[in-house]
């Protein structure tokens, strides 16, 4: 097929997979103005929602690595439609029922759509894979599907947080399991699969035992968030025994013939790097936009800091960070052309850590966080769509849904981490007002330690990635089938 018909074709697929970013992103900020709401609905405390939050990590931990290897087994859009089926049934069980644990488990079962990107990577790498400057085909698409994704996110917050002022909350919460319903015949009717499948047999004793370290390890960090947890050893001892879970694991998949994830790819001069780099960007990313929030909203005139926004003033900086992300997604194929994909991660890294290291000297002004969040989101932008397109052309042909997984997994890892340490942080030293009551507000010194862990774990980032191979993450040098692209 020549050249250009062929990239017309990938461009089709990319467009309608934009769609489905799309959605991913309004489901990521349409419930944010809602919560609240919610919670009344649910007859709890505002407090219990946290177990939304982290239900659905915790599930996004386990599906990844099962979904991206049956993607590369037996085809990406057949997972993808999966998935997407799995968060429309879930998503249509929220507006109907006022059962805190029915819509737990709904919740938690919408976060299927945490494996859309990673699987969207391999399938644009896969069919692009007889096409000349492969990587920076697979590069430049990331970067529109991140683009979309975070068009959605604020779309979404937008408009969710003008219907919840008009609309009883059941017709709220039913247009976005609408949308996913659209998304799917989407999929079905404007997505091609990809060419190979490498078929085999699932290495279910591997799933079985890295989800029993991931919900050993993430359930344990919950644990250390509930009060009395930092001292209670019984918190310690999940949180231990899901690390040591990961021995027998890693020993089980040296020895298969197919296993669940090649743990040798850790091992990679190029991959290492790339998924430490996931789950220290995941500190920032993840961990960071509730702290965010709260700063923004606490009250400078009782604590003697914060800014005291509104809520649609707070809802301004989220959506200008947003749009920085949007612009670093579209900006790094452009810049990594001439610079490289590598030397243009170590770049971004540098940006999120500049950004937030920026936060120590200037946070007492509203225009001094914009301008913070503006740099952290140019380099959040970029790193979110580099990683799974990085790991997709640093791995072995038949991983790459395994390794584009990868990085979002351990992406996951890492925020589950930050959001318990940062928990932790905030609720050490609770503030006190200007008249020396005991307030609800963290302590500022809690927001210092978000600051500097995020600024020193992006700095970390970028210095692991100077040992990266300097022509990594470009294109393979590979004998080319002359059977032409069908």
């Amino acid at each position: 097929m020549p050249r250009t018909a062929t990239l017309g074709a990938l461009a089709a697929v990319v467009g309608f997979l934009a769609f489905v970013e799309f959605t991913s992103g309004v489901l990521q900020g349409y419930y944010t103005p809602m919560l609240s709401d919610i919670a009344r609905n649910l007859q709890i405390h505002d407090a219990d929602v946290n177990w939304f939050e982290g239900t659905q990590l915790m599930l996004s931990a386990l599906v990844v690595p099962a979904f991206a290897k049956l993607g590369d087994m037996v085809g990406h859009k057949r997972m993808l439609l999966i998935s997407t089926a799995l968060t429309a049934a879930a998503a249509l069980a929220l507006p109907f029922t006022d059962s805190f644990w029915v819509f737990l488990i709904a919740w938690t079962l919408m976060g299927f759509y945490v494996v859309w990107l990673p699987l969207e990577i391999a399938l644009i790498w896969s069919r692009s894979r007889r096409m000349e400057g492969r990587s920076v085909i697979t590069a430049r698409a990331a970067g529109l599907l991140v683009a979309a994704l975070e068009g959605g996110a604020i779309l979404g917050a937008l408009l969710g947080g003008a219907l919840i002022d008009v609309l009883p909350l059941t017709i709220v919460l039913l247009i976005p399991a609408l949308l996913v319903v659209v998304c799917f015949f989407v999929i079905l009717f404007g997505v091609k699969e990809s060419p190979e499948q490498n078929g085999g047999v699932l290495d279910t004793v591997g799933l079985v035992l890295i989800s029993m370290a991931l919900i050993c390890f993430t359930g344990g960090l919950s644990l250390l968030r509930l009060d009395g947890g930092l001292v209670n050893p019984w918190s310690w001892a999940v949180v231990v025994l899901g690390l040591l879970l990961i021995v027998p694991f890693v020993l089980w998949e040296l020895r298969h013939d197919d296993p669940l994830i090649d743990v040798r790819m850790f091992r990679s001069p190029a991959l290492g790097p790339v998924f430490l780099t996931a789950g220290l960007f995941g500190v920032s990313v993840l961990g960071a936009q509730a702290p965010l929030s709260t700063f923004a909203r606490t009250d400078p005139e009782v604590y003697g800091y914060g800014l005291g926004t509104t809520g649609f003033a707070t809802s301004l900086i989220i959506g200008i960070y947003l749009i920085g992300m949007i612009a670093g997604a579209l900006l790094f194929p452009v810049i990594a052309r001439p610079a490289t994909p590598r030397v243009t991660l170590i770049g971004a890294s540098a940006l999120v850590a500049i950004g937030f290291l920026l936060f120590l000297p200037f946070h007492d002004a509203y225009l001094q966080v914009i301008v913070n969040m503006v740099i952290v989101g140019l380099g959040s932008g970029a790193l979110v769509a580099a990683l799974p397109a990085a790991a997709a052309s640093a791995a072995p042909e038949t991983q790459t849904g395994v390794a584009t997984g990868l990085t979002n997994s351990v992406k996951t890892v890492g925020g589950a981490i930050a959001s318990c340490v940062f928990g932790i942080a905030l609720l050490h030293g609770v503030a006190s007002t200007s008249g020396g009551a005991e307030g609800t507000a963290g302590s500022l010194a809690g927001y210092f330690t978000v600051w500097i862990v995020c600024g020193v774990t992006a700095l970390l980032a970028a210095v692991l990635l100077l040992f990266v191979p300097k022509q990594a993450f470009t294109d393979r040098v590979a004998e080319v089938d002359v059977t032409p692209v069908v």
